[in-house]
């Protein structure tokens, strides 16, 4: 079966081709409901539509580009414009001079005639009533007129379903229908011979059974899709910084509207259609939308940005111009969220399993049809009453479809797909409350096989809560940890060395000092520009005056690739000055000059290379970040379109920054090296600064290796796949080379790994990998968007969580898969082997739809809603060529099946000798008994479940309310029908000795499955 599933039913966990999602479609047999089976799987026939709008955007966007162009030339050759535009009466009376159609037209159509029609960029903010440095006015009332004229900031979604509809669609159950249609033929036959209401027992009997099974199994599903409904909304908390009534601050992206200024950095997705209005470097990545792969440079030349396009590289400040449905991505997107997300591996695995489950049950159900009619024909022939035909006669072979029909229900397991997506649903949501997002339901499951963690060092091994502690300035190494060790260093060092160390801090930054709403100074910008603006802060800097002072002419803005930032500044006495800063060993590399002890610029010689490079190792060894200040004097014509030198520079300074580890993630290290799972550190830092926080995580050990990017890269093939083994710690390492090294272990040594990132530059690696794990904190929009699980609070010892989650999951399935098949297996054999040796079934159709709803929905509510245990990971990971059903399964299935055979077949070869079963009514006392006898079997054998190895099955079985709650419902509902319900249910009350022995035999199942677990495999 395995190797069948695997060639036929094999799904990669993320970017599957559409062609291998719609073979294992077609392989799929024998389906009772299509709708309900393949509910939580990829509409393919909507992402077709999506890809199709993809392209009709692609080519109008193309087509508007090359519009755009041919306007310039127009505009640039003195054409005179002959274009009209009308406000309309109800924008005029709202205050606005520009309706959103307009608007619209001119960013999507890149429309400059029109922009310059309208007086520019300049002449949109007007229109809008609006202000570049304040932005909107945020009364309530404007807020509202604005709303209304232009529309909100949301795509259409499909409307969410009611219970009902979930009702109806357990209704398209094409086994039910039978089973419907049987029950109605039942009733007229049966009242027509019988009279009512004997005659309609049989007939309401199914029905009742129908309803029950539909009702529960409408409810279970309904459940899940408010469990999804609720993920779905998480998944799109997106926010920006936007400038609103004067302030600076974070908002949801569905609260934008035309006229809000929002501010972009590197990483971020553009939230709306949008007019640039000042920034620097601006490169802005179109794939999405145009397909375009080359990222276009915005400029006030070309001011047009698209709503879901990605900022690539610099920063700027962005007009909202159109909103929500509006706009081209608000269209796509509608579209694209009804084409759902990609199935799992164990749903795909699990149909495969269903379907083979179903052929053979429907061979068996056939069968036993036919050896049931001939057997009564048989029987007829020897009576001589084979000519003349009753209504008894009728129903009695409608009662034979209707048990064939339900074999059917019974053996195709159609929950086992559904329980997987019960079972993710479920441990999502509880994810959730431990800080951890799940965007692809793969990724849950996939997690559970993780054999590697490459995990980032800021931020997720440590708070990313940093402070300057240490610097070397002017030569000098001194503590700076609190206020006071700060202003004696402004008195200790020149002025003049204060005055440029302060210009360094205050204008090549990435972050900003604004005052917030309260009055109180806040710092906006990365832990890392946080901490140095703090510590300018603190030598007595203004950061306003200071940007003031001097003007900016070129930025170039930090990334991981460079590990360095620039900016160029025209000073208020003339002349331009270039500030450097980044990792300490390539800044330092860049200098030539050094301010010295007494503020003097002198040239850098080799004692003071060495002392400044002995300074970084020791602030890296006590696990100090490092970061080194430079500036140099530039000529006079230097312009804006030149770069930025890469060397002639003169060394400011060093500082320190300390980022203290997370407490627990010690803890999370040991948890993951018992669970077979290696932890391996991938950073930008410093190699000393990154060994001492590797040894403080438990993550180097000492036959483990560090290696820093640039020498990882110069190696062979054939060192590599002897050094990546051991590697535990890379330093100074690029994007390009965490890629690598996943690749690596993914494809060379078969390893699952899964990997954290925070940067838009991460995005390959955690494409990649086979579980991306974004940061929710640090993370930007790129790299969350490319990731598949996001960790919102940052921590390693939520990554650990997930990974929990993940073996709950899977092994949760296979608790699941061992009961079902049990149950599969014991009632086909009991049926078919009854109806050839007997002429009759034993379970009827009714109690069939009871044992299924036991085996199905209420099966999957227990076992697969089963929290994860402390014992998880204790055990190695499955890895990529694990077996899902395994050979201990194999076994528990097989045992199980075997003792529950033997006790039935004994019960109807001997149950009427042992239990003096006599008189009118013997074979109905006979076959109840068999009925309880079987499904108080199931029960207890959902209790052993629980546990495929452990012999302890009881451990913590009070911790799932879920579990005992269903084991308390079945047992209940199972009393009520054998006891009164008979006339419906085909049962008669039993005598406590009978029920005394149902339990028993129920029980010793514990017994027998300890015994089994005993065999080895």
């Amino acid at each position: 079966m395995e190797s069948y599933l695997n060639e036929n039913f094999e799904v990669k966990p993320k970017n599957s081709s559409e062609e291998v999602l719609q073979r294992w479609r077609d392989l799929c047999g024998v389906v009772k409901n299509p709708k309900r089976r393949f509910r939580f799987t990829a509409n393919l026939s909507k992402r077709y539509e999506a890809a199709t709008m993809r392209r009709t955007i692609q080519e109008k966007l193309r087509i508007a580009v090359l519009v755009s162009k041919a306007a310039v030339q127009f505009i640039q050759g003195g054409q005179r414009s002959d274009y009209k535009y009308t406000v309309p009466k109800e924008v005029q009376s709202a205050g606005f001079q520009i309706c959103g159609d307009e608007l619209g037209s001119i960013v999507e159509g890149h429309d400059l005639k029109r922009l310059k029609f309208h007086g520019g960029v300049s002449g949109i903010v007007t229109k809008l009533a609006t202000s570049t440095t304040n932005g909107t006015p945020t009364d309530d009332e404007a807020l509202s007129r604005r709303e209304q004229i232009y529309g909100i900031n949301k795509f259409t979604e499909s409307v969410a379903r009611s219970f009902w509809v979930f009702v109806w669609e357990a209704l398209q159950d094409m086994t039910l229908m039978i089973l419907g249609v049987c029950a109605l033929v039942s009733l007229i036959v049966g009242v027509a011979t019988e009279g009512w209401p004997k005659g309609a027992h049989d007939g309401l009997g199914i029905v009742a059974s129908i309803l029950l099974v539909v009702f529960v199994t409408a409810t279970s599903d309904y459940r899940q899709s408010l469990q999804f409904k609720d993920l779905d909304k998480e998944k799109k908390k997106i926010s920006i910084q936007v400038t609103r009534n004067g302030y600076r601050q974070k908002m949801s992206i569905y609260d934008l509207l035309p006229g809000d200024i929002v501010h972009l950095s590197i990483g971020d997705q553009v939230p709306a259609d949008g007019l640039f209005l000042s920034g620097f470097s601006v490169l802005i990545d179109e794939s999405s939308l145009t397909g375009e792969s080359e990222p276009v440079m915005v400029t006030a030349e070309n001011p047009f940005l698209l709503s879901g396009t990605k900022v690539q590289d610099g920063s700027c400040k962005m007009l909202v111009t159109t909103v929500g449905m509006r706009t081209q991505w608000g269209k796509l997107m509608a579209t694209l969220s009804e084409g759902g997300d990609d199935e799992t591996p164990l749903q795909v695995k699990l149909n495969g399993v269903a379907t083979i489950i179903g052929k053979i049950g429907l061979f068996f159900a056939v069968v036993t049809f036919a050896v049931l009619v001939q057997k009564m024909f048989g029987r007829k022939l020897w009576d001589g009453t084979h000519w003349s035909w009753s209504g008894d006669d009728a129903l009695e072979i409608l009662e034979y479809f209707a048990i064939a029909v339900t074999i059917v229900v019974v053996a195709v397991p159609e929950g086992l797909p559904l329980a997987v997506t019960l079972s993710l649903a479920f441990a999502m949501k509880k994810m959730m409350n431990d800080k951890a997002l799940v965007r692809h339901l793969a990724a849950c499951e996939t997690m559970g096989s993780a054999t590697t963690i490459c995990s980032d060092k800021t931020g997720t091994l440590t708070t990313n809560h940093m402070t300057v502690v240490k610097s070397c300035i002017c030569m000098n190494v001194k503590d700076v940890g609190t206020p006071a060790d700060c202003s004696s260093l402004s008195s200790e060092i020149p002025t003049s060395v204060v005055k440029v160390l302060l210009q360094s801090i205050f204008n090549n930054t990435g972050g900003e000092v604004v005052v917030s709403k309260g009055g109180k100074r806040e710092i906006l910008g990365t832990p890392t520009e946080t901490a140095i603006l703090e510590f300018g802060l603190s030598l007595g800097g203004d950061f306003q005056a200071e940007r003031q002072a001097s003007e900016l002419v070129k930025v170039e803005p930090f990334n991981s690739t460079k590990k360095r930032m620039g900016v160029v500044l025209e000073l208020p006495e003339g002349g331009l000055r270039a500030h450097c800063k980044g990792a300490s060993e390539i800044v330092l590399a860049a200098c030539d000059k050094v301010i010295d002890s007494n503020g003097e610029v002198v040239p850098l010689d080799e004692r003071s290379i060495s002392y400044l490079k002995s300074t970084i190792d020791q602030l890296a060894s006590e696990a100090l970040r490092t970061l080194c200040l430079a500036y140099m004097e530039l000529e006079s014509g230097f312009s804006a379109d030149d770069a930025i030198p890469v060397s002639g520079y003169t060394c400011i300074g060093i500082v320190g920054i300390k980022d203290p580890v997370r407490p627990g993630v010690r803890e999370s290290v040991a948890l993951c090296r018992s669970a077979g799972v290696t932890v391996r550190m991938v950073t930008g830092d410093n190699i000393n600064t990154a060994k001492a926080i590797a040894r403080e995580c438990g993550i180097l050990t000492d036959d483990g290796i560090a290696i820093e990017g640039p020498v990882f890269r110069e190696k062979s093939q054939e060192e590599l796949l002897e050094l990546i083994p051991k590697i535990q710690v890379m330093a100074r390492s690029s994007p390009l080379d965490k890629h690598t090294l996943v690749k690596h272990l993914r494809t060379t040594f078969n390893e699952v790994v899964a990997v954290t990132g925070d940067g838009t530059n991460d995005a390959p690696a955690l494409h990649e990998a086979d579980i991306g794990l974004a940061m929710g904190i640090a993370g930007t929009e790129v790299a969350k968007e490319s990731a598949d699980v996001i960790i919102l609070d940052d921590n390693f010892s939520t990554i650990v969580t997930v990974a929990k989650w993940g073996r709950s999951v899977y092994i949760n399935i296979q608790k699941f898969v061992q009961f079902q098949l049990t149950v599969n297996v014991v009632a086909l054999i009991v049926n078919f082997s009854s109806a050839c040796l007997t002429g009759s079934a034993p379970l009827t159709a009714v109690q069939l739809l009871w044992v299924n709803m036991i085996m199905d929905t209420l099966g999957a509510l227990a076992l697969a809603t089963e929290p994860p245990n402390e014992e998880l990971m204790k055990r190695p990971p499955v890895g990529r060529t694990g077996k899902f059903i395994t050979n201990v399964m194999w076994r528990n299935i097989l045992g199980q099946s075997l003792y529950q055979f033997l006790v039935i077949w004994f019960l109807q070869a001997f149950g009427k000798t042992v239990f003096f079963i006599r008189g009118a009514d013997a074979d109905l006392v006979l076959n109840t008994l068999i009925f309880n006898t079987f499904v108080f079997c199931q029960v207890f054998n959902e209790v052993n479940s629980r546990e495929m190895e452990k012999i302890d099955v009881l451990e913590g079985i009070l911790d799932n309310k879920v579990f005992v709650a269903v084991i308390t419902a079945t047992v209940l509902f199972q009393i009520i029908i054998v006891e009164y319900l008979g006339t419906f249910a085909n049962t008669t009350p039993l005598s406590i000795l009978q029920w005394f022995f149902s339990i028993l035999i129920g029980f010793l199942g514990m017994p027998i499955a300890a015994y089994l677990k005993q065999i080895p495999v």
